[in-house]
């Protein structure tokens, strides 16, 4: 399992989740600042350096390349303004909090609805 911290990116974070999850054949989970992937059979090992790829390939599809830097460190993929500059876009309300089931891909906007779902996975 991967993380990819989006902090300094967050107002792209879902079209490159999608982007990214699509390219690489992976499972993603959503979290406040950063997103997680995995790959359907946990036997199989999601390839750092494609989803490096997949990240630069969507920063170059918006014209960013030159102001972010794509890091790794073990299991965590950080976008880094090189620059200092914030890619600022107005996101729909609906989607600016959303939270995700990490055992099924459930999505809501409500905390306490995912909360009660989870429970569903320990009866």
């Amino acid at each position: 399992m991967l993380t990819v911290d989006c902090k300094e990116v967050l107002s792209i974070k879902n079209e490159l989740l999608v982007f990214v999850s699509d390219s690489v054949s992976a499972i993603p989970t959503l979290k406040h600042h950063q997103f997680m992937l995995s790959k359907f059979d946990d036997d199989e090992i999601l390839d750092i350096d494609t989803v490096i790829s997949a990240i630069k390939e969507f920063l170059d599809s918006i014209g960013e390349t030159k102001n972010f830097a794509v890091i790794s460190h073990k299991e965590i993929i950080s976008i880094t303004s090189i620059s200092g500059k914030i890619i600022e876009r107005d996101a729909p309300t609906s989607q600016l909090e959303m939270f995700s089931c990490t055992h099924c891909g459930f999505v809501t906007k409500y905390e306490v609805e995912l909360t009660t779902h989870m429970r569903i996975h320990y009866m």
